[in-house]
C-alpha cells in the first residue's frame, strides 16, 4: 500500500475572495510507515490528512492510494479524531463492536474481535462499562480499538491526545507505537507539537501556513525504543525549532 501526493492543493472562496489552504503538495507515503503532518494552526495539516482520507477532496492536482484516485472515504481507512465520539448509551464493548454489525459476523465472532482488541487497548476489565464511566485516556482507547476492529489499511489521527494531560498523553503515544508495530498499520497523524512528532514518527511532514505547503521532510533516525532526554532525540527537535525558524520558503530534506 502506498500514497502518493502529487502537486495537490485545495482552494475555498471566503468572503468574496479565493483562499488558498494547501498549495502543491507533494508526498509519498509508504506502507507501516507513521507519518507525522507537524505545524502551526491553519497550515493545512488536518485538511490534507481529510484529503488523503477521502471527506474534503484537493481540486487541483492528485492523491492516490495503491495508484487509485482519492475520491471518497473508504471503510478501509479510519480517522480518529480528538473528540472520541463514542455513543454514550452503549458500553465499550459495543462501541468497539460497531463497525463489525454491517459485516456478515456471527454474534460470537464479533465478540471474539472486539475481545482482542480491547485487550490490545489495556481495557477488558472495562467491557461493560459506559463512556461516562472512563476518563479521558480511556475513552480514546476505546475509540482506537472502535478503529482497529475492521483491520484498517490507514489510521488518520486528528490531534487525537491534544485534550488529554500530559502524563495521559505520553501513555498513549507509547501505546500506539505499541500497536502500530503489532499491527504493522500506516498511521498519518496530524500534531502542533515538535516532541510528540519527534516521539511518534518515521518521518516528520513541515508544513508552513498561508498559504499552506510541505516546508520539509524530516526523517528520525532514532530506534522505536525513544528517549526524550537523550541527546540524540533533542537533536531532531532543535532542527526542527530550526526550520520553523527559517525564513525561507524553499522545500529541504533532510536526513539527520
Amino acid at each position: 500500500m502506498q500514497i502518493v501526493i502529487k502537486d495537490a492543493s485545495k482552494t475555498f472562496i471566503q468572503n468574496g475572495k479565493e483562499f488558498t489552504a494547501l498549495d502543491k503538495v507533494n508526498l509519498e507515503i509508504e506502507k507501516g510507515e507513521f507519518i507525522c503532518l507537524l505545524g502551526p494552526s491553519g497550515c493545512g495539516k488536518s485538511t490534507l490528512l481529510n484529503a488523503i482520507a477521502g471527506f474534503d477532496l484537493v481540486n487541483h492536482g492528485s492523491i492516490k492510494i495503491d495508484d487509485v484516485e482519492v475520491t471518497r472515504p473508504t471503510d478501509k481507512n479510519v480517522t480518529i479524531f480528538q473528540n472520541y465520539g463514542l455513543l454514550p448509551w452503549r458500553t465499550v464493548e459495543k462501541n468497539v463492536q460497531l463497525g463489525l454489525e454491517s459485516k456478515k459476523l456471527s454474534k460470537e465472532e464479533r465478540k471474539e474481535i472486539s475481545d482482542k482488541y480491547i485487550e490490545l487497548v489495556g481495557l477488558d476489565k472495562f467491557k461493560k462499562s459506559h463512556p461516562r464511566q472512563l476518563s479521558g485516556g480511556m475513552q480514546q482507547r476505546v475509540a482506537i480499538a472502535r478503529a482497529l476492529v475492521v483491520d484498517p489499511d490507514i489510521l488518520f489521527m486528528d490531534e487525537p491526545f491534544g485534550a488529554l494531560d500530559a502524563i495521559t498523553r505520553m501513555k498513549l503515544q507509547d501505546d500506539i507505537l505499541d500497536i502500530c508495530r503489532k499491527e504493522n498499520k500506516t498511521i498519518i497523524f496530524v500534531t502542533h507539537d515538535i516532541e510528540e512528532a519527534v516521539y511518534l514518527a518515521d518521518r516528520i511532514v513541515v508544513m508552513t501556513p498561508n498559504p499552506g505547503k510541505v516546508k520539509s521532510v524530516v526523517k528520525v533516525p532514532l530506534h522505536h525504543f525513544r528517549d526524550r532526554t537523550s541527546g540524540n532525540f533533542l537533536q531532531v527537535r532543535d532542527k526542527i525549532f530550526e526550520l520553523f525558524n527559517l525564513k525561507s520558503d524553499t522545500y529541504i530534506e533532510y536526513n539527520i
